[in-house]
């Protein structure tokens, strides 16, 4: 072998040879789609690891790595180490490699006789543009670099301002007319095409142009040049010349006339969405090497566009599927009258920007209402946010509705924005409002009247546009009275008031809500549960649900964790023992006994501790409140555990 170990692979084109690969004889060269191989081939039918060449005994032996499509030498097919001689055909896919010990070895091309109706040759192939940073073309024929070629900025400006216009494009349609638009300025062609690739595999002209007349159908052309395009991903100039007898293809455009077309590939990554044509019928005006170039370069921009388009599309959507979620956990449940009343009441409310105060036992489903208004007004776009004012110490619920600066207090090592600045353009829910401090009802009321605030430690303005929504359970008109709730905040909040009846008062709707759980947490949890047994209905609507909503949501969740039947029954639904505790005297009682709402709250908070024998969570969860809201009440009232 005159070169020692060493050889060469070379590419054939049918127009010529194309890219050369050296082989040595210490190493083993896989060849195949992988970006791994030491031979990468730009062709679908390859599989990644396809096959590899190596030296041995003083030979080149090619052998198959079990690909899909096989490999053939010289036109059979290759099943053992098979041993290479100069000027083997090698073909792997779709791509034919000749194997020879030194380049002057290649064998001369026959020459194809042109057709009686006129024939395509292929003049350019480039796989990377100038236009880019890092481009470098795969072919032989040397570029002039950008920055001398005459008309580079004039190129660069016209690249520069369809990027800008293409980055604003909303939809694929758009982005792919805008593009057409562009290139019929920028190239010589008569006649342009955007093809997108199928789920077949197939082509489908998206848009077209015709410089002479826009309303002319377009005709597809060449289609061994498209199909050279999808199969090399390399952009490809292609001329008919009659006298030219050398390089050509198979292809009749006699009934076009076509005399050059362009061909590019619309890739990003491994991602090929399709291809640009463009030709020209006037021998005169014949595409060159610099439209092939600059065709290029906008084929990568539009590829790179349909990428970001699709992926926003994609996340869009994703965003549509949660606040579709969202919007279902928020959407009220029930088909009584008061329920009715209820959603006429937030169809209307929700359309203004009235600041609503939303009344009702614990667990009646006040924050339901209040994501209800959120998702039917015009502000169901920006940021629903909540927080719980009974929650939190005076100096903590500051802080969280305002925000902080750094070093503000004890514990503030950044600075953090508050809910208000988090529900800008939204809307804030504050649920246990009569909790909330007077000091921090103050600076509240300021912010309702519209005025700026500061976080705690600063000394910026900030002005948030928030509809506040908020929530109680607590007689508001007596903490006025009592002076622990600002008499002004109380009318200020107050201007659209919605009272949530308990569960109680409208049973109905029970063997509705119940279903409604059900099946959300058969859902979340995968069992395998039909529905309630008459008997469990029954149970669970002569109940007096003291804990309402929540707690028929909880009876409903304790049942599917620990129920072991196809169906829901009697055993399985486990109820609170406040059922047997005596309900409050009704205002048509003769025992009428004239003590105070507070009074009221402290004996029945008394009698709930000595009924849980003082179990404080156990007692929490009976009375419908948070455990800190009950540890405060104890300490407020003086409750002492025998």
């Amino acid at each position: 072998m005159p070169n020692g170990h060493a050889a060469y692979l070379v590419i054939r084109l049918d127009d010529g040879f194309g890219e050369v690969f050296q082989l040595r004889g210490n190493h083993r060269w896989t060849i195949g789609r992988a970006a791994t191989s030491r031979i990468v081939l730009k062709d679908d039918m390859c599989s990644r690891e396809h096959a590899e060449v190596y030296f041995t005994d003083h030979r080149w032996y090619l052998r198959d790595l079990g690909s899909l499509n096989g490999s053939r030498v010289n036109s059979r097919g290759v099943r053992d180490d098979v041993p290479l001689t100069v000027n083997d055909l090698i073909e792997l896919g779709n791509t034919q490699l000749v194997f020879v010990d030194n380049l002057e070895q290649l064998p001369d091309l026959p020459a194809r006789a042109p057709s009686a109706d006129g024939q395509l040759t292929i003049r350019e192939r480039l796989s990377e543009t100038q236009f880019t940073p890092s481009g470098n073309d795969t072919t032989t024929v040397t570029h002039t670099p950008l920055a001398s070629q005459p008309g580079a900025d004039g190129k660069l400006a016209s690249l520069y301002r369809l990027a800008l216009a293409m980055g604003s494009a909303e939809t694929k349609d758009d982005l792919v007319n805008l593009v057409l638009d562009a290139l019929m300025k920028m190239v010589k062609a008569e006649v342009g095409a955007v093809l997108f690739v199928t789920e077949e595999n197939g082509l489908e002209v998206q848009a077209h142009r015709h410089r002479d007349d826009q309303h002319r159908a377009y005709q597809k052309v060449s289609q061994f040049v498209s199909s050279e395009v999808l199969a090399s991903r390399q952009a490809i100039l292609a001329e008919d010349v009659a006298q030219d007898r050398h390089l050509r293809i198979r292809e009749s455009l006699s009934d076009l006339q076509v005399c050059s077309l362009i061909c590019t590939p619309v890739q990003f990554r491994d991602r090929l969405f399709g291809l640009i044509h463009l030709y020209c019928v006037d021998p005169k005006n014949r595409l060159d090497r610099d439209d092939l170039d600059l065709s290029l370069a906008v084929a990568d921009q539009l590829a790179v566009a349909l990428f970001q388009l699709q992926r926003r599309e994609r996340l869009s959507a994703s965003n549509r599927v949660l606040r579709d979620q969202l919007k279902v956990e928020s959407e009220l449940v029930g088909a009584s009258e008061s329920l009715k009343q209820i959603e006429s009441q937030i169809a209307r409310v929700a359309a203004t920007q009235a600041t609503v105060l939303i009344r009702g036992e614990s667990g009646a489903g006040k924050e339901l209402v209040a994501r209800a208004i959120h998702y039917n007004s015009t502000r169901h776009d920006g940021p629903f946010i909540c927080l719980n004012c009974a929650a939190l110490t005076e100096s903590l619920l500051e802080s969280e509705l305002f925000g902080h600066e750094k070093g503000a207090f004890t514990g503030a090592t950044e600075r953090m924005a508050g809910k208000f600045e988090s529900a800008h353009q939204g809307t804030i829910f504050l649920d246990e409002i009569g909790e909330m401090a007077l000091s921090t009802q103050s600076k509240f009321l300021r912010v309702l009247e519209g005025h700026p605030f500061e976080r705690v430690g600063g000394n910026v303005p900030i002005r948030v546009d928030v509809r506040v929504v908020a929530a109680t359970n607590r007689p508001l008109e007596e903490e006025v009275r009592q002076g622990t709730f600002r008499r002004d905040l109380f009318f200020r909040m107050q201007v659209v008031e919605i009272q949530v009846p308990p569960l109680r008062e409208h049973n109905t709707d029970v063997p509705i809500l119940a279903e409604h759980f059900l099946a959300r947490f058969v859902r979340e949890t995968g069992r395998k549960i039909r529905g309630f047994t008459p008997a469990a209905v029954e149970k669970l609507m002569t109940y007096h649900w003291p804990g309402n909503v929540r707690e028929l949501r909880n009876v409903v969740e304790r049942a599917v964790a620990l129920g072991s039947g196809p169906t829901i029954d009697v055993g399985d639904i486990w109820l609170s023992s406040l059922e047997a505790m005596e309900p409050a005297p009704s205002a048509n009682s003769n025992s009428f006994e004239p003590i105070s709402l507070k009074e009221v709250e402290k004996r029945h908070i008394l009698g709930a501790l000595q009924h849980t024998l003082w179990n404080k969570s156990r007692t929490a969860a009976l009375l419908g409140i948070e455990r800190s809201t009950l540890d405060r009440k104890i300490e407020s009232y003086e409750l002492k555990k025998p």
